[in-house]
């Protein structure tokens, strides 16, 4: 039988692993400190090692599936290995030029590399294909129609504080993507910014009780175009995935933008870490205190001015009795994908969520149940 290899049980990691072993996946469970997955899993499972590279690339089997919740540096080196034994991979996060380095070798092993099956990334792939599809199936659509698609994604409190933000793990990762450019597209003209502040917006989101929220760019937008099968000649009035954020963030974090934005060299890099041990001390999620995660995903399509397809796929999220919001919206997808891999419904080769129909809607149908609201939203209806 095929071992499927779970590497890492950090917060965001037990919903999914746990859905896995409780389906009765052949699970082996790999971490830097076995205790601590003992206590996550060890009801359930004492497949349980040390997380050791060449004690797992000697464990591997052809057919075998690699699942990476760890670190971003260890997904490469664990791909590498998973190819040279035959072996598929899967983790959430974003496929970087390293990664995508892999297909060719990935292919010719007949392997599958499957990377962005998180939230966001993740979720928020599978709606923007499912409105793709929808907008290119509707008697609304034309080549000559002018097009706006919009992406948030966040995680916020439950219950706002004055911070208008917590943590569900290290801060660093945040403080590092507030630093970081961004490219978008805006009234049909490329929109690059150093810092998120310098181009943030207000969005009303379309949820039970409407909702403005504070968004901003976030990463580069632009590979997403072809990635969600746009067509070359549509004419793109707007084009983001960016980061959601509750109203008043800014106003609360602006000594925070202040210093980082000029934090440099190794000097910047140690201010940058005691920051973060500073904020986590400060804005960790208590014990059993509830998070929530929005995302708002929007296709609009205008013609002369009027819009003639508009459509968001709107969820809200939080945490509940079955633990974390950002835990299982992260890890259940990621546990989707390796039993896809397994079923050989996902191609050899680096990829990202599937855009085939059939899985956009059996994992969309599956995430239905993992949040308190999940909406298709009609504009024109």
């Amino acid at each position: 039988m095929t071992m499927i290899h779970w590497c890492g049980t950090g917060l965001s990691s037990i919903p999914g692993l746990r859905r896995l072993i409780e389906e009765g996946e052949d699970v082996r469970v790999w971490n830097r400190t076995p205790e601590k997955a003992g206590a996550a899993v060890g009801d359930l499972t004492d497949r349980i090692s040390p997380l050791d590279t060449d004690t797992l690339a000697d464990a591997l089997e052809a057919g075998d599936v690699v699942v990476s919740m760890l670190p971003g540096d260890m997904h490469v080196p664990l791909a590498q290995i998973a190819i040279t034994k035959g072996a598929h991979f899967v983790s959430s996060s974003y496929i970087s030029p390293e990664m995508r380095a892999l297909d060719t070798q990935a292919r010719m092993a007949e392997v599958a590399l499957v990377n962005e099956v998180g939230l966001d990334p993740g979720i928020d792939h599978l709606m923007a294909h499912w409105l793709v599809a929808d907008y290119r199936k509707s008697p609304a659509y034309a080549s000559g129609n002018h097009v706006s698609f919009i992406s948030y994604c966040g995680g916020v409190p439950k219950i706002p504080n004055a911070f208008r933000y917590k943590f569900s793990w290290s801060p660093l990762g945040v403080l590092k993507a507030l630093r970081a450019p961004s490219r978008s597209i805006r009234e049909y003209a490329e929109l690059e910014v150093a810092r998120p502040w310098d181009a943030l917006r207000s969005y009303d989101a379309p949820l039970p009780q409407p909702e403005t929220f504070e968004v901003y760019p976030n990463r580069d937008s632009l590979p997403f175009i072809a990635q969600y099968h746009f067509d070359p000649v549509w004419k793109i009035r707007e084009f983001v995935r960016g980061t959601l954020r509750l109203n008043g963030w800014a106003a609360a974090w602006a000594d925070l933008f202040a210093e980082i934005e000029h934090l440099e060299g190794p000097a910047g890099e140690a201010r940058l870490k005691a920051l973060s041990d500073e904020l986590w001390a400060k804005y960790a999620y208590d014990e059993g205190e509830p998070d929530r995660v929005i995302i708002c995903v929007g296709l609009k399509a205008e013609k002369d001015g009027i819009p003639v397809y508009h459509k968001t796929y709107a969820m809200d999220a939080w945490g509940d009795l079955r633990g974390s919001a950002m835990a299982r919206l992260v890890s259940q997808p990621v546990s989707f994908a390796v039993q896809s891999v397994l079923r050989r419904e996902i191609s050899p080769g680096v990829s990202a969520a599937p855009d085939d129909l059939r899985l956009v809607l059996r994992w969309l149908a599956e995430i239905e149940h993992l949040a308190q609201h999940l909406v298709i939203v009609d504009h024109l209806a």
